[in-house]
């Protein structure tokens, strides 16, 4: 089959179009022919850690198709369904949070590939609603914005949510999952035009990433809760206009894993700083029966083939998205 394989070199420059051996489905596995992939942050996380002697990796934890192959054991599952993959492995109840949940894509081979063989259980029905491309690109950053917004978060209809950063996949399910939820959602950005995307898409306000956001917001308007993938960089302005008692879900670092602050800033006003990474399975079908009920769809950027995912992902690198890139499989 023909996959993208990730080997020799770190980063972007060990990916490679290429063929490998089709999987086939062991004892409780599928294998599943990919119609659609999707790309995330993780991916390239992942790859800049590899080394020239890491094994060859397929990357990619988002995808759809259909099941061509059932192992012995897997009865509620046949050849010919049209499935999404859920791409925590292990996870199961949300309660049982591991210490860094498994995802396909890294260590297991992911999606940017022809087929798939997965657990049983990392398989479930396609939502109708959504195309191959939308079903492709919703799984890994869905998941993570439905925990982070209300396993994690606790958002309510009414509350004020605040997303830094907006245009990655993540930032925009949030944004879109919020504003269904009856939130007011604002946001930030460096460019105007994810600005104005953002607003269109029933932001409440959408502010410059470097302007004075305390000034610029109502100030009988404070944010009730910050989703925060930047970090130690932003919690400066997230101190002028959080409440007294609001939340902090932090599922990211991308300004530096070190977080440096005034504990005082912390439990005077009595903030909560609350962690989330993924989500388990319990949840993913959570938010597919969400999604559906919402009627939501995938904010899809762009569309790639699979022979030209290095280009995809350059895309992501140099930060151009807004929504999520999609790779054409089938």
């Amino acid at each position: 089959m023909n996959a993208i394989i990730h080997s020799g070199h770190s980063d972007l420059e060990g990916l490679q179009y290429s063929t490998c051996t089709l999987p086939g489905a062991e004892q409780g596995h599928v294998v599943i022919e990919l119609s659609a992939a999707g790309l995330n942050h993780r991916d390239l996380f992942i790859m800049s850690d590899r080394t020239p002697q890491d094994t060859p990796l397929i990357p990619g934890s988002d995808g759809a198709g259909i099941v061509v192959e059932v192992g012995e054991g897997v009865h509620h599952i046949s050849a010919g369904d049209e499935v999404i993959i859920h791409p925590t492995l292990g996870w199961e109840h949300t309660a049982d949070v591991p210490v860094v949940p498994g995802i396909v894509g890294g260590p297991s081979d992911g999606t940017l590939a022809q087929y798939i063989a997965l657990p049983a259980s990392n398989v479930l029905p396609k939502p109708t609603h959504l195309s191959w491309i939308e079903a492709g690109v919703l799984s890994l950053s869905a998941l993570t914005a439905y925990r982070a917004l209300f396993t994690r978060g606790g958002l309510r209809a009414g509350e004020h949510l605040l997303i830094p950063g907006i245009g990655g996949g993540v930032a925009t399910y949030a944004l879109l999952m919020a504003v269904a939820a009856g939130a007011k959602v604002t946001v930030t950005s460096r460019s105007e035009v994810k600005r104005a995307e953002a607003l269109r898409l029933g932001a409440y306000q959408a502010l410059d990433s470097h302007a004075n956001w305390k000034s610029t917001m109502n100030s009988h308007e404070p944010i009730d809760i910050i989703l925060d993938s930047i970090g130690q960089v932003m919690f400066p302005k997230y101190e002028e206009i959080i409440r007294p008692g609001g939340r902090i879900v932090m599922f990211g670092a991308s300004s530096g894993d070190d977080l440096h602050l005034p504990i005082r800033s912390i439990f005077f006003p009595q903030i909560s700083l609350t962690g989330t990474s993924m989500g388990s399975r319990e949840e993913f079908v959570q938010m597919l029966e969400w999604v559906e009920k919402h009627q939501i769809h995938p904010v899809v950027d762009s569309i790639y083939s699979l022979r030209d995912t290095v280009q995809a992902f350059e895309r992501m690198k140099n930060g151009e998205q807004f929504g999520n890139i999609a790779i054409q499989v089938k």
